[in-house]
Order: C-alpha cells, then sequence, then structure tokens
C-alpha cells in the first residue's frame, strides 16, 4: 500500500487549488486592518469624509471575496481527503484480505475493525479539516506578521517573542498527548472486541447466565477507556492556561506599549488600530496550536498502527508464474504430509490418493487432525513435510485462486451472511448461478421445504452470522451453497452433525449421485462415510486404521468399535452391516 505522501501527490492539483484558495482568503482577511488604519487616520482624525464610502465598500467585497475563496478552499480540503481516505480504506482492507489465516489466528476482529475504521477516520481528519487548519495557520501567521513587520517591525518583537513560548508548550503537550493516544487506540480496539464478541455470543453468554460477569468486563474496559480519555483531558487541561494566558496578554501588551509609541509620535493612532487588530487575528492561530497538536497527534498514533497492519505479509505465498491446470479432474494426492502449528504436532506423515471422482471418509477423535488435511489442502497452511497434489501438480505451484475456486468447502463452523437466502447460496460463482441451479442445489440439500416456508422464501434476510435458524438449517443452506458452486473437489467438514438421521441419508443419497466429483467427508457419524470409496481412520495426527467400512468392520479396530457405540443396539440387522 502506498504512503500517506503518495495519495497527497496523486491529488496535488485539488491541494493546489485549495491552498490557493486559501493564501486569496489570508490575503483578502488582512486587508481589512489596512482599511482600519486609513478610516482611523483619514476619516477620524482627517476628517476627510469622502473616503468613508469607498473604504466601507471595500469591506463589503473583501468579506464577499474572503467568504468566496474560503468556500472554495474547504470544499476542496474536503473532497480531497474524503478520496483519499476512501483509497486508503479500500487498500487497507484489500491487504487484509490477502493475508493468510496464519495472520487471523492472532488478530482478533474488534481490533481490525477500529483500524479499518477509527484509524482511517484519524488520518482522513488530518488529511482534510486539521490538515486544512496546519496550513492555514503557517500562511496566516507568516502574513500577519509581514503586515505587522511593515506597520511597526519595533511592536512586531512583542508576538515574535511570544510565539516561540507557545510553540514549545505545544510540543511539550503533543509529546505527552502521542503516548496516551497510542493507548486509548489499543483500548478501544480491546473495547471494540469485548462487545463484538458478546454481541455476537449473546445467546451462550444467557444460556451459561454469564451477563453479570460480561457486563463485569465490558465495564473494566470501559472504564479504563474512561480513565484514559480523562488523563488526556488533565494533560490538556494542564496546558491549555498557558496558551488562554499567553493570548490575552499579547493584544493588551501591544495597546500598552504601541500607546507610548502614539503619545511619542512614532506611529499613528491608526497604525496602532490595525496592529492591535492584527495581533488579535494572530490570537486564533496560537489558540489553535494546542488543539491541533492533539489532533495531530491522534492522527500519528493512527497511522503508525495502520503501517504495522500493512507491514505484514501473507505467509501463503504463491509463486510469480505459477502453473495454470485449466480443466481440473480432482486427484488429490497427499505424500507422507506432516504439519506442526506452533509446538504441537498436528499431522504426521500422512498419505493417501484420492482418485477423479471417489470419495474418502476421514474420522477421528476430536483433535485428531482432520479439519487441518482440508486447511492444507486449500493451502491456510503449508505443509512442513511431504507433498499436496492436484492433478499431479504441488499445490504451492498452482495459484491460489485456481486451486481454492476449484473446492467447494462445506464447513464445521458454518458462516452464513446477513443477506438473503439467494445471495448466500450464490456466493461461490455469484454471478454465473441461475435461478435454476440454485433450486437444484437447494433441493439436494434438502433445504427446500423450510425455505419455502419462510414470509420472503430465498428472498429472506438471514440474520448475522445464520441467527434465526437452526443449526440443521445452516448447514443445509451451507451444503447447497457448496453444490450450487459445481467444483471438481467437494469437501463436508462434519457438515451433517447437526441433521437428523433421515435428513442426512437423503443429503448422502445425493450426494452419492454427484458424477465426476471427488469428496472428501469428515465426520463423525459412520453413516456419512460408509459408502466412500475408502475411510481413513486419524489417531493423535496419523493414520491408524485404513479401508473400506466392511474391511474395518472386520479388523475390529477403532472403527469397529465406533461403529459399536453407534449402532451396537442394531448389531443384528444385517442392513446396517452391508
Amino acid at each position: 500500500m502506498k504512503k500517506i505522501t503518495k495519495y497527497i501527490r496523486k491529488y496535488w492539483y485539488v491541494y493546489v487549488i485549495a491552498i490557493v484558495c486559501m493564501i486569496v482568503s489570508i490575503s483578502l482577511d488582512m486587508l481589512s486592518p489596512q482599511i482600519t488604519k486609513r478610516i482611523i487616520d483619514d476619516v477620524i482624525v482627517g476628517q476627510d469624509k469622502s473616503q468613508l464610502t469607498k473604504l466601507l465598500t471595500a469591506i463589503l467585497i473583501i468579506g464577499v471575496g474572503r467568504s468566496i475563496f474560503g468556500y472554495i478552499k474547504e470544499l476542496s480540503f474536503d473532497l480531497v481527503s474524503s478520496k483519499i481516505a476512501c483509497d486508503i480504506r479500500r487498500n487497507l482492507f484489500r491487504h487484509i484480505q490477502t493475508l493468510s489465516v496464519h495472520f487471523f489466528d492472532k488478530q482478533n476482529t474488534g481490533e481490525l475493525m477500529s483500524h479499518v475504521k477509527d484509524d482511517v477516520d484519524k488520518l482522513w481528519n488530518a488529511l482534510g479539516f486539521v490538515g486544512m487548519l496546519v496550513i492555514e495557520v503557517v500562511f496566516h501567521i507568516s502574513i500577519v506578521l509581514y503586515c505587522m513587520i511593515s506597520l511597526s517591525p519595533k511592536l512586531t518583537i512583542i508576538p515574535i517573542i511570544a510565539m516561540p513560548i507557545v510553540a514549545c508548550i505545544a510540543f511539550l503537550m503533543e509529546k505527552k498527548l502521542g503516548v496516551v493516544y497510542e493507548q486509548i487506540s489499543e483500548e478501544n480496539a480491546e473495547l471494540n472486541t469485548v462487545a463484538q464478541e458478546n454481541l455476537a455470543g449473546v445467546r451462550t453468554v444467557k444460556a451459561f447466565a454469564r451477563e453479570k460477569f460480561e457486563i463485569k468486563k465490558f465495564l473494566s474496559h470501559n472504564k479504563r477507556y474512561y480513565d484514559l480519555h480523562m488523563k488526556q483531558s488533565k494533560i490538556f487541561v494542564k496546558y491549555n492556561p498557558y496558551f488562554q494566558l499567553i493570548t490575552k496578554l499579547l493584544p493588551i501588551t501591544v495597546i500598552i506599549f504601541g500607546g507610548v509609541m502614539v503619545i511619542n509620535g512614532e506611529i499613528s493612532l491608526g497604525t496602532l488600530g490595525a496592529f492591535t487588530e492584527y495581533s488579535n487575528n494572530i490570537i486564533w492561530p496560537m489558540e489553535m496550536l494546542a488543539w491541533l497538536s492533539n489532533e495531530l497527534a491522534s492522527a500519528f498514533a493512527s497511522n503508525k498502527r495502520v503501517k504495522k497492519i500493512l507491514q505484514e505479509t501473507p505467509s501463503i505465498e504463491e509463486k510469480e508464474s505459477p502453473i495454470v491446470l485449466g480443466q481440473v479432474k480432482g486427484d488429490i494426492e497427499f505424500n507422507h504430509v506432516s504439519y506442526s502449528h506452533g509446538e504441537k504436532e498436528i499431522l504426521k506423515d500422512i498419505s493417501f490418493k484420492l482418485g477423479h471422482g471417489k470419495t474418502i471418509g476421514i474420522m477421528g477423535a476430536t483433535g485428531a487432525g482432520k479439519t487441518s488435511i482440508i486447511n492444507l489442502l486449500q493451502r491456510f497452511y503449508d505443509v512442513e513435510q511431504g507433498t499436496i497434489k492436484l492433478d499431479g501438480v504441488d499445490v504451492k505451484d498452482l495459484s491460489l485462486h485456481e486451486l481454492r475456486k476449484n473446492i467447494s468447502l462445506v464447513m464445521q463452523d458454518v458462516f452464513l451472511f446477513s443477506d438473503t437466502v439467494t445471495e448466500n447460496i450464490k456466493l461461490g460463482k455469484r454471478c454465473s448461478i441461475t435461478e435454476e441451479e440454485i433450486l437444484q442445489s437447494v433441493s439436494n440439500a434438502q433445504a427446500r421445504d423450510f425455505i419455502e416456508r419462510m414470509e420472503s422464501q430465498y428472498d429472506t434476510i438471514i440474520g448475522e452470522r445464520g441467527v434465526g435458524l437452526s443449526g440443521g438449517q445452516k448447514q443445509r443452506i451451507s451444503i447447497a451453497r457448496a453444490l450450487a458452486k459445481k467444483t471438481p473437489i467437494l469437501v463436508l467438514d462434519d457438515s451433517t452433525s447437526a441433521l437428523d438421521m433421515e435428513t442426512e441419508h437423503l443429503i448422502q443419497k445425493s450426494l452419492n449421485d454427484l458424477k465426476n466429483v471427488s469428496k472428501i467427508i469428515i465426520a463423525h457419524r459412520i453413516s456419512a462415510v460408509r459408502n466412500a470409496d475408502e475411510i481413513i481412520i486419524l489417531e493423535e495426527g496419523t493414520i491408524a486404521e485404513r479401508g473400506t467400512h466392511e474391511e474395518l468392520l472386520s479388523s475390529e479396530g477403532l472403527y469397529y468399535k465406533t461403529y459399536l457405540a453407534q449402532y451396537g443396539e442394531y448389531i443384528n440387522d444385517n442392513s446396517l452391516a452391508m
């Protein structure tokens, strides 16, 4: 992603227009004290009333011109800052999407949301309104000082002494605020995370009567957030009186010393009036230094956090010139694959082949490594030893897009988007899936009945993560989504665990009817894998048993024990043994 300066260079012409309008607006504003000088010296003191009409007309023209150029200035800054913020947010989100699963394993959702929303908003503010004021303060002070020197170099010494003092105070305040803003942003991310987790898991919280505990946890973060803001306010309150004192003393000091100079005949009364107006004019930039330091410190802290995300690189990368398979058949081969997560060994020396159009079933206890096989196949993670091949080509030599677009996955943890039923089903190939294909996939997933009983049927908006649907309904929509994608490889990771036996049987029948589709079925139920061409039993990351349903039953090992546990009371039913 580009640096901030590159975004600014992209829209340099808008900033030039805005700054030119700003200079014109400020210059017009600086003419007002000169007219005040002439009104005092020529009209009031000199009694030349003929000049009054022209001078008042000039004040009116200056006011109108200043308003027009000021409007263009603010519009330009708002326009360009909005465009840059939009670009930054878009590119940041795109960058996050390119990162591997490893990154999301160590990041929480609330923190990422804080970066994408709050931190980019701070940059938006810095590049727009705050940035405009910073530039305006610089030009305003420069032009005011020039005008002051032209009127009275001697009196100009007073604001020149005051300004470095104000700048030093602002620098000290900004330095302390920068540390606090970093802490505020981190706590904001924590607060977002706690709120997001509790709102997303509200049913779990209520089911375990954890409301009081979760409220207490939220309040502790809220209190910390409050304390940090109070710390920020105390720093601001501590230094702000110094700004107020200096800015209030400045015009008074100018009037006192200027009055002496008028009495001594060094300057005219009109010059003192104009100079006093300039001294009042220089007060607001000096007062703004504190607030601008405050906002800039916040923006710098946000930019630091955004850059930290942008420095992250994908741990899973594809080759510069990946092999393009074109038409994927679906032949899969695991060859002596081993994988560890941290210091924990997940899979060890896993080897199997899944021919085109065949089905393999994978069973094992929780934590045996079943899902890890799917994660490695899709390159969410990379193997440490061994190879995984698709149609004879190492998956590391393929593009991630081609690899993943040819696999339909029904995940163990079903995720549905807050959208219509139709849009959730079309997710895999949104632009090419027809209405007939949707209906066919829904029928094969045994989801048609309950969907068509809904008030809006296929246009029904599914709540966040499928809230409002039962576990079985969510699984059936997820299966329909995978079937509608029509890929040569279908992976089902414990995808029928929430279904009754009859519905599961009907779905298994539909799956068995799929031709030219290689299927990997991960399950705890024997009924889900019994018709597979080969069944693998995993135990502590290794293949403990393998074979067909009949072969595994006859060996009377782990698979046989699982069979007895699930169907022991029907052991004499010959139809189950076939």
